[in-house]
């Protein structure tokens, strides 16, 4: 496709598609969070038990994001994207006619398997439909998708399980699903699959250092956000003082800071993408390192939680638009990798948030796990900066070297 092709006034439409996949995705993952006591009554489970279906769905993620980029690798992008949606459709509707626990968590397993390459895949389409200076920006609109789930799409969810049965919720995510895919099928163009795409490169691009430390920023980075985040139900009504009910707004809030995050993560992360991620992630670490004073006050604890929102998710296409610029010519494998990364980043913080917890620390103690995670990510995009300094350096230093003469016999 050229450039012309590229800018035409088709793209945004394109973007709107992989955005409305994103919505899907996002209140599907997050919804069964405020649902949890109604699928335990129904199944007769403990709510620990119920748990089971948020920890799988995570770990679908994980694994699933590479094992289903692999097997994409001989199809088009666009394909794949339609595979995905169907798996996405397939789970959801499993889950909403699941007769037993079992089921549900099979239904689970199967919405997971979609998660990470749907975005790791969209993200490489989303590049690829605008041009270069305008990737991050393109990424950024697709992850809005997922943004604006946690402001309207699980609030919305919660509101329809608690009314009128948990199983609507899913059947309505997947009437989502399905409008996300006929959005696939007709508005993402058909790219052409690039040459010399090959399993071997795309494996043989996990070994460059600059994508697996922008994966460990990753991890490290959007982890420092879930280790005060996971815990934000106790720490709100325990410190803070709000009420039980307040939590639900409290999140939506920052759901917010995740969407204004995501757009000037996007905006700026074009214009100066390492600069971007020191004021993100040292902001970041900062702001969570500081939530144990503002935990006490009502109205710090409320601005405090829309600045981490932000703040944590103006990392998100600046890292996922540097996995795509490092793992160049084969970066679908790398891409779907680093959104498992976000995935085990959560899963991570909210276990060592919840040791420090069980340690007998208050529940304010996450967020120095936090803080500290955040900074670790900051070290490395220092460390990330410097060695690509060296090698630029160096590359430098051979083209203008002599060469030397050879004399004539």
């Amino acid at each position: 496709m050229n450039q012309a092709d590229r800018r035409s006034p088709a793209f945004p439409l394109a973007l709107l598609a992989l955005a409305i996949g994103a919505f899907g995705i996002g209140t599907t993952e997050f919804v069964v969070m405020g649902l949890l006591p109604d699928i335990a009554g129904d199944y007769d489970v403990s709510i620990p038990t119920a748990g089971w279906i948020v920890s799988g769905y995570a770990l679908g993620v994980v694994v699933g994001a590479p094992v289903t980029a692999i097997l994409g690798t001989r199809l088009g992008r666009k394909t794949m994207l339609l595979i995905l949606m169907g798996l996405f459709v397939l789970g959801n509707l499993l889950a909403a006619l699941a007769p037993t626990f079992v089921v549900l968590l099979l239904g689970r397993l199967i919405t997971s398997l979609a998660h990470g390459s749907f975005f790791g895949i969209g993200s490489v389409v989303a590049a690829e439909l605008v041009a270069p200076s305008k990737k991050a920006g393109a990424i950024a609109f697709m992850f809005t998708g997922l943004t604006v789930a946690n402001i309207v799409g699980v609030p919305l969810g919660t509101y329809v399980g608690h009314a009128v049965g948990w199983r609507m919720t899913f059947g309505g995510i997947a009437v989502l699903g399905v409008i996300g895919l006929i959005g696939v099928a007709t508005l993402v163009p058909a790219l052409p699959r690039p040459e010399g795409a090959r399993l071997r490169r795309e494996v043989a691009a996990l070994g460059n250092i600059q994508v697996l430390l922008a994966m460990a920023m990753t991890v490290l980075g959007f982890g420092g956000v879930f280790a005060a985040i996971t815990y934000i139900a106790p720490m709100m009504t325990g410190v803070a003082g709000y009420a039980e009910g307040s939590v639900t707004w409290l999140l939506v809030l920052f759901g917010v800071g995740m969407f204004l995050g995501n757009i000037l993560g996007g905006r700026y992360a074009d214009r100066a993408l390492m600069p971007m991620l020191y004021l993100t992630l040292g902001g970041l670490a900062l702001v969570l390192a500081l939530f144990t004073l503002t935990a006490h006050n009502k109205v710090l604890a409320a601005v405090t939680i829309l600045l981490i929102g932000g703040l944590g998710f103006a990392t998100v296409p600046p890292l996922q638009k540097r996995v795509l610029d490092q793992a160049h010519g084969a970066p679908t494998l790398a891409s779907a990798i680093n959104i498992g990364a976000f995935n085990l980043g959560n899963a991570l913080a909210a276990w060592l948030g919840g040791v420090v917890i069980a340690a007998g620390l208050s529940y304010t103690a996450p967020n120095w796990v936090g803080a500290l995670l955040a900074g670790s990510a900051l070290a490395l995009a220092f460390l990330s900066a410097a060695l690509e300094r060296r090698a630029g350096h160096a590359a430098a230093t051979r083209a203008t070297a002599p060469v030397p003469v050879t004399a004539e016999r």
